[in-house]
């Protein structure tokens, strides 16, 4: 009949940079001992490494992050809460650069750029 072709779906493998990781600790640890909510700070924690998991899951699903522009749209941002993810898009690979409040000035987001 017809072509009946399944494209199977790509996959990626997923690194987390030292950056992303040291954010992740910055975050519950003020949210645990500035702030004095330990559970909070595992809700946060938990919902943050969910989002990471959707992101190696289906990485094209996030919006681009315009702070970053480039042509084949390699960076990308996942919301979470109130922090951004920020991660690039490699070939055969997914790179998460860093976490950042939303509320931060976009020169902070386009020094992720920089990191490898």
């Amino acid at each position: 009949m017809g072509n009946t072709k399944e494209k199977t779906p790509k996959t990626y493998s997923l690194r987390v940079t030292d950056n992303a990781l040291q954010n992740i600790n910055d975050i519950t640890g003020y949210i645990a001992y500035i702030k004095h909510q330990p559970l909070n700070a595992i809700r946060v924690g938990d919902k943050i490494l969910k989002t990471i998991d959707r992101i190696e899951k289906n990485p094209l699903a996030f919006r681009e992050c315009e702070e970053i522009p480039t042509k084949n749209k390699i960076y990308r941002k996942a919301v979470c809460l109130s922090w951004l993810i920020i991660y690039k898009i490699k070939p055969t690979k997914i790179v998460i650069l860093g976490i950042i409040h939303g509320s931060r000035r976009p020169t902070k987001i386009r020094s992720f750029r920089n990191i490898k």
